[in-house]
């Protein structure tokens, strides 16, 4: 690698280090989301140890810049977002409030056309591009749900270099300074396919709810349509109606 003449020996370096990162951070080079170089990788293009890399990335991780996450690296952070409005929770959330332990395990993470169906759903032309992401959720380790989600490319354009199980959606569409206004949502009972149906260790006769939402931005844009299947016999769902 070609060493970037960004530092010098007229102050801490690991304190000029940390503007380096905080700069490409602050000017778009690093996206929130994101995994910044390794420590090996800053060591060798500035030509400094790599306990100088670690105070400088430790410094920017105090400061909430940074995430560091044991075995996967150090995630660009981003900006928060402060909103007035209520939050409103996916299904994973909800698990997360209610579960000692939730993770998720991603299975598809894809770009691809719109398509007709999904052209209509997002207000899009056909051939533009949607992600799309599939997952099985886990509550406690034992599979609970599976995810598909999508998302249309220009809502959060670099999303394929982002890991969803260091962030979730919520965090990353606060990074980008996207709100979720209201969502439409819509459950029934289903069947999976067979191969669905051995993510979640489920019996070929049982049914599992599917739960549909549109989320919806400030600006009446569709930025986000999911479909979850829950199995039945570990989930339940309550609606509150208030005058």
């Amino acid at each position: 690698m070609n060493k970037e003449k960004e530092i010098n020996y007229k102050s801490p370096i690991y304190l000029q280090l940390r503007e380096v990162i905080r700069n490409k951070i602050d000017e778009g080079e690093y996206l929130p989301g994101t995994a910044i170089p390794s420590e090996n990788d800053f060591a060798e293009i500035y030509g400094i140890n790599r306990l100088t890399v670690r105070n400088a990335i430790d410094a920017l991780v105090n400061e909430g810049m940074l995430k560091s996450v044991q075995g996967k690296g150090v995630f660009v952070s981003g900006k928060k977002v402060d909103h007035d409005l209520e939050t409103i929770g996916g299904f994973t959330q909800s698990m997360q409030e209610k579960f000692t332990s939730v993770s998720t395990k991603e299975i598809v993470k894809s770009l691809r056309s719109a398509g007709e169906k999904y052209a209509r759903i997002f207000d899009i032309d056909p051939m533009d591009k949607i992600y799309y992401i599939k997952r099985i959720c886990y509550a406690d380790k034992i599979p609970i749900s599976i995810e598909e989600i999508f998302i249309p490319q220009y809502v959060v354009p670099k999303l394929e270099g982002i890991d969803l199980s260091v962030f979730s959606l919520g965090e990353v569409y606060n990074f980008y300074g996207i709100q979720i206004n209201h969502a439409v949502q819509s459950l029934d009972l289903t069947k999976l396919e067979q191969k669905d149906k051995r993510f979640l260790g489920i019996d070929t006769d049982l049914a599992v709810m599917l739960l549909e939402s549109t989320n919806y931005d400030v600006k009446e844009r569709v930025i986000e349509y999911n479909r979850t299947y829950a199995r039945s016999d570990k989930c339940n769902f309550n609606v509150n109606f208030h005058r």
